[in-house]
């Protein structure tokens, strides 16, 4: 019988593993170390000849500057595949503000060790480039209907067929069995869940809950960009969601909402919207409707950190 063999070599700033006599197992090669690909060729070949036949694969896909609600994702993957792989690309074609794009934090370093000590197998760090070889590659459109021009889609133009240019991208490079999403981006679930129907792609998408902090703010790598002062008030997003929802039954949502914008703006918010809509496919009611399965969505600028949340009102 062979003995397993591994070689470990540098090349290029990833890290890949030469297969010697043998096909090992997911759990042998898996929790000797992660891995980092930044070529597309390179993380293929390992899925084709490196990844043992029958093992499914969990994917999450972030923009880094990790935080707890990532690395919920990445345990609900590695609870329901064999392999998990995490992608950190900061993806300039959803940014519809450059300044935004500009701001959005980075902390690569920190990222892998987070990911290293939370038990991601695979991560994968490409360069624009490598997702974006030509113009041809940013000039996909996607037919998103409704999704595109309500909510996020009003006020973040083309930010959704970015969203769906990257995923596509990411999904056919990678061909993951379960794709984990956060419900915190509640629509941009829905728009990615429209695309996998578009593009015929076989995969789960796995909606996971939105972690929060103590103080009941949604975690959001933008919430690093709060200072002291800001992070005291921006949970009242969260509070005002919560307030309407255990009003429902005893007021109008038109004058729940009119007092909850009152009280944010006086907090300092400036809202883009607070909406309550139908959980399936966003379109917007004005009053609660008993029997539909709906959900309150908001999003506000404190001072120039853009934040959102929302709530499902079965849920709570």
């Amino acid at each position: 019988m062979v003995n397993w063999l591994f070689v470990f070599y540098r090349r290029q700033s990833y890290h890949f593993f030469r297969l010697c006599n043998a096909k090992p197992t997911a759990t042998i090669i898996l929790n000797v170390i992660m891995i980092i690909f930044k070529r597309i060729a390179d993380i293929q070949k390992w899925l084709q000849i490196g990844k043992p036949g029958k093992a499914t694969v969990g994917f999450v896909p972030t923009m880094g500057a990790l935080h707890e609600g990532h690395l919920s994702l990445l345990q609900q993957s590695k609870k329901q595949a064999d392999i998990s792989i995490v992608s950190i690309f900061i993806n300039p074609a959803q940014f519809d503000n450059k300044s935004d794009l500009e701001k959005y934090p980075s902390p690569v370093a920190k990222d892998i060790k987070l990911l290293e000590e939370n038990g991601c197998d695979i991560l994968f760090l490409p360069s624009e480039n490598e997702i974006y070889p030509d113009e041809k590659s940013k000039q996909k459109h996607y037919e998103l209907g409704n999704l595109e021009i309500v909510l996020e889609g009003k006020f973040r133009s083309g930010h959704f067929q970015g969203v769906c240019l990257v995923v596509e991208r990411l999904l056919t490079i990678i061909t993951p069995d379960f794709l984990f999403l956060g419900r915190k981006d509640f629509q941009q679930c829905l728009v990615i869940k429209r695309l996998i129907s578009l593009i015929k792609f076989e995969t789960d998408v796995v909606v996971c809950p939105i972690i929060r902090e103590q103080s009941g703010l949604a975690m959001s790598s933008r919430n690093q960009r709060l200072n002291e002062e800001q992070r005291e008030i921006a949970p009242e997003l969260f509070r005002a969601l919560k307030e309407i929802k255990e009003n429902r039954d005893h007021n109008q949502f038109s004058i729940l909402r009119k007092n909850a914008i009152k009280k944010l703006e006086h907090k300092g918010f400036k809202i883009d919207y607070l909406e309550l809509a139908k959980e399936k496919d966003l379109q917007t009611v004005s009053e609660f409707i008993p029997g539909q399965k709906l959900v309150i969505l908001i999003a506000a600028f404190l001072q120039n950190v853009r934040l959102i949340d929302n709530m499902i009102l079965s849920e709570y």
